[in-house]
């Protein structure tokens, strides 16, 4: 399988996990999605090797229609949608007013990723906080999680929370801090997402902050098409991957795949109230071109 943006191709599908786990966070549109039947195949690949569902994230305007389209065109994708922290420089109210619509749909399951990127230099550390803020808030309207993308700004993300009040649900996507701070956000009752670089070999300290967190704290995800766990870091990404990752954390847990599996999952449906998702909506689905039905 050949990979997005020229990479690598993918690898070849890794041995299927004994207990079915759902990707709690992945860009199916940055893995090569267009069309309904892209969004299907690829849930098709995951599913294979017990992966049996995602939330696909947005972090623009575009991306955010497509997320809600493809999250209406399959059973097994929820969405979550936001502004991405690196995108702020110049958002308009016309934006996060779409922003606002779109995340009120039925099957989008948090907002986000937002919050604060301190490592790329796109966009300027008020703009990021501002619309971080407004966010928080679009989250605590609505009654969904709000899903976190910190980069390089673990201490500003953490006041920002404390300073706005945080959502009952806070998710840590992509985890990245040490053990100190895992314990100050599980003790917060956040809940910590961890990815490809778990597996990491010179993640030292982020495999002392996986091995600590409660059980019923933790998801596994992807980040698809980025973060592609070892053995096959640098490879194109793809939910069917996430097996990797789930035997990787599981190893630094000290429990078996299949309990890892399970308890992610477990997790990921209540997390996000997969449960209560409501059945597709057919005209807010993608065409075969990729854009929505409606």
């Amino acid at each position: 399988m050949s990979g997005p943006y020229g990479r690598r191709p993918r690898p070849e599908p890794p041995e299927p996990l004994p207990a079915p786990t759902v990707d709690a966070h992945t860009h199916l549109d940055a893995c090569g999605c267009v069309t309904a039947s892209d969004v299907a195949a690829a849930l098709d690949r995951a599913a294979a090797v017990g992966v049996t569902r995602v939330v696909t994230i947005a972090d623009d305007l575009d991306a955010a229609r497509w997320a809600v389209a493809a999250a209406n065109s399959d059973s097994r994708v929820a969405a979550a949608v936001a502004l991405h922290p690196t995108r702020t420089a110049a958002v308009s109210e016309d934006d996060f007013a779409e922003i606002e619509r779109l995340a009120a749909d039925p099957r989008v399951v948090a907002v986000g990723e937002t919050g604060l990127d301190f490592y790329w230099d796109h966009s300027p550390p008020d703009a990021q906080e501002t619309w971080f803020r407004r966010h928080v808030d679009l989250a605590k309207r609505l009654g969904k999680p709000l899903m976190i993308h910190d980069r390089d700004a673990h201490a500003d993300v953490l006041r920002v929370l404390r300073s706005e009040g945080a959502p009952e649900t806070v998710v840590f996507h992509c985890f990245s801090g040490d053990a100190a701070m895992a314990r100050e956000c599980t003790d917060a009752g956040y809940v910590l997402s961890f990815a490809g670089p778990v597996t990491f070999k010179n993640s030292h300290d982020l495999r002392e902050a996986a091995a600590l967190v409660p059980e019923d704290q933790l998801l596994v995800e992807t980040d698809a098409p980025f973060l592609t766990p070892h053995p096959h870091r640098g490879r194109a990404n793809e939910p069917y991957c996430l097996p990797w990752t789930v035997r990787g954390l599981a190893a630094v847990r000290g429990v078996s795949d299949e309990r890892l599996a399970s308890v992610a999952g477990r997790n990921a449906e209540r997390v996000f109230r997969l449960a209560e998702l409501p059945p597709i909506v057919p005209d807010l689905a993608l065409g075969a071109d990729g854009r929505r039905s409606a």
